[in-house]
């Protein structure tokens, strides 16, 4: 997607491509990070980012996903937190089943705190609250690893989800350009042979309505690190066959999650 100031043109849109997900007989989709609002004028995203009950993507999201029949995950929404003293947002993914219930909840752990350039550094953490928990939820024939942009760098998020059962893991995001040419499918890929999982990144793409541009190329990794989809530049849907029995496969092949180790800090020697 390229999502831009108006949550109303971006829950259109939405709607538009559940419908034709949908009927092109997918079980589930996934959208990128900030699916119902990207604008980094925080002033005006205050006008406009609502609690969940109020929040009208997610609204459009849980009725077409029932109208349709189909599993929707909604890779991240800007959400209003009762529970914020300082009234900071939440950048929250939704699993939504085919009645238009939510199914789980994840809110992103790692906030964009970066310097890019003298010009260019964003500071997530300045308007948005940090999620504390790690989230698996069931989907049919699989289990779903959530996680957000950000995640994608560290890691041991990663090998607490598959430790907990995940077997596909979904990284939607919003990736900058220089950071996604530099390193968006190297990032993918490990993840996707570490974990032995399937990997599927729904990605922000082009020239946003507030500024700012992002790289897009979702992509769907496989357990081995094959890359089986990449819409590349420019937004709309992608399919994507995935065989789950892969995983098993893999992960016969190559233990990694199964010869995983715990220990404690390094000890320093002189």
């Amino acid at each position: 997607m390229t999502s831009g100031i108006d949550p109303d043109k971006n829950a259109k849109q939405l709607r538009s491509l559940i419908t034709e997900a949908a009927a092109g007989g997918a079980a589930i989709i996934f959208t990128p990070e900030m699916t119902g609002l990207l604008d980094r004028d925080r002033s005006r995203a205050a006008t406009v980012i609502s609690s969940e009950a109020e929040d009208l993507v997610l609204s459009a999201a849980r009725s077409e996903a029932k109208k349709a029949a189909i599993w929707v995950h909604l890779g991240s929404l800007a959400i209003k937190n009762a529970d914020s003293p300082d009234q900071k947002w939440l950048n929250r993914s939704y699993l939504i089943n085919p009645d238009g219930e939510i199914a789980a909840r994840y809110d992103k752990i790692h906030l964009f705190d970066v310097d890019l350039s003298p010009e260019e550094s964003p500071r997530e953490s300045s308007a948005y609250a940090g999620g504390h928990r790690a989230v698996i939820a069931a989907v049919p024939d699989a289990t779903l690893g959530l996680s957000i942009c950000y995640d994608l760098r560290f890691p041991a998020l990663y090998e607490a989800l598959t430790n907990a059962g995940a077997d596909v893991l979904a990284i939607p995001a919003a990736f900058t350009v220089p950071t996604g040419k530099a390193h968006w499918e190297t990032l993918l890929r490990a993840r996707a042979i570490e974990a032995g999982a399937f990997v599927v990144a729904a990605a922000q793409y082009g020239r946003h309505e507030d500024g700012r541009s992002t790289y897009g190329h979702s992509m769907v990794v496989d357990p081995w690190g094959e890359i089986l989809l990449d819409i590349g530049e420019g937004s709309g849907l992608g399919f994507c066959d995935m065989d789950l029995g892969k995983v098993q496969e893999v992960r016969a092949r190559v233990p990694a999650v199964a010869n995983r180790k715990t220990f404690g800090m390094p000890v320093k020697t002189s």
